[in-house]
């Protein structure tokens, strides 16, 4: 009897003991990172065309989790194969120490983004349709936006919510052609005089489905006058039942500047025709309409406000044999309202992800 009750108190004993060392949480390092090559064909009307080849960017993703509440994230990414001279760039895009209290509250500080757009966070080739990042996020929202600060987000009963606090922008590098792009600091001595603020909050509890909106306030620095910007942006996208659509809509007004607002918005619609193949590849046509204007409103008006005016209609294709690698080829012709100036554009790129 007493060899039963030996045994029984052994093998409770060993349960917990194996319970107990699966429960241990061990440091773990992990590596990922994107890349994309591009073939882009641009014929403006009455000239020459250009044509060139690029591995546009490979990127890095380092990370490491101390413990559960604990890690750390990094992204480094480099342009066009080499820098030199001028040409091509290396940039630190993220690198802060997350804390994860719970699911609700997650605090991030060190090089972050601001969670403006759909892209700006996540633009890994295989996430969005077209062979080049849609001219709205690089023109209306500067994606990637990234600088020094801090961020609070976190995930409630179907709201994913965000809110950043980061180094602002440079009045004095803003452009009519180009809208506040070339304000981002980047985090290199970056003034922090003025800081920028961003909210945002999706919508994610029906699936496939993401509805959101974010606004952002600087007081953006300048060598003479500050010129305040407050942006708001609203975004959808629906990608489930082969249904790829997307819609984005961007509106940045100024307080001190010949230029009022910039604005702009495009739409995507796409279908897998992969499940009617009955194949596993995803095979993606699909269609978008783009307008932007970065003087949608001037203090002077007239031409000034038609000559940054673009509309772009594009047709094109996504092929993903696996969800991490994919193929795409999209023909579009670009307008400027003005002088009704047309391009035509080709792009060919392959992308991946891991």
């Amino acid at each position: 009897m007493k060899r039963v009750i030996y045994l029984f108190l052994f093998i409770i004993l060993s349960s917990n003991f194996s319970k107990a060392q699966f429960d241990i949480f061990s440091p773990k390092t992990s590596i990922g990172g994107y890349g994309e090559l591009h073939y882009n064909y641009v014929k403006p009307n009455g000239k020459d065309a250009t044509k060139t080849l690029d591995f546009h960017r490979f990127v890095l993703f380092f990370s490491h989790t101390w413990t559960e509440k604990w890690s750390f994230n990094s992204e480094i990414e480099l342009e066009h194969n080499f820098v030199k001279d001028g040409h091509g760039e290396l940039e630190l895009e993220q690198a802060y120490v997350q804390y994860k209290h719970s699911q609700a509250f997650v605090f991030q500080a060190g090089v972050v983004l601001p969670s403006v757009g759909l892209i700006n966070e996540t633009h890994e080739p295989p996430t969005f349709l077209s062979v080049e990042r849609p001219e709205y996020n690089k023109n209306i929202i500067p994606t990637t936006w990234f600088g020094n600060g801090l961020s609070i987000l976190g995930y409630i009963s179907g709201f994913n919510y965000k809110f950043t606090v980061m180094e602002g922008l440079d009045a004095s590098k803003f452009k009519t052609s180009s809208g506040i792009r070339s304000g981002r600091q980047k985090g290199f001595n970056a003034n922090a005089e003025d800081l920028l603020y961003n909210f945002r909050v999706n919508y994610q509890d029906v699936p496939g489905l993401l509805v959101g909106a974010s606004f952002t306030y600087n007081n953006a620095v300048n060598d003479t006058t500050n010129n305040a910007i407050s942006i708001i942006d609203l975004h959808a996208k629906y990608y489930a039942n082969n249904i790829y659509a997307v819609a984005e809509f961007g509106n940045i007004s100024y307080d001190n500047r010949e230029v009022e607002t910039s604005q702009g918005f495009y739409i995507d619609l796409g279908y897998n025709i992969g499940s009617l193949l009955k194949v596993k590849t995803e095979i993606i046509p699909f269609v978008r309409y783009t307008d932007y204007n970065t003087a949608s409103s001037t203090v002077s008006g007239g031409d000034s406000e038609k000559e940054h005016h673009r509309t772009k209609w594009m047709i094109g294709a996504a092929v993903k044999p696996i969800p991490y690698v994919v193929f795409k080829i999209d023909y579009s012709e670009s307008t400027i309202e003005l002088d009704d100036a047309k391009t035509d554009l080709l792009n060919i790129g392959v992308g991946y992800m891991f």
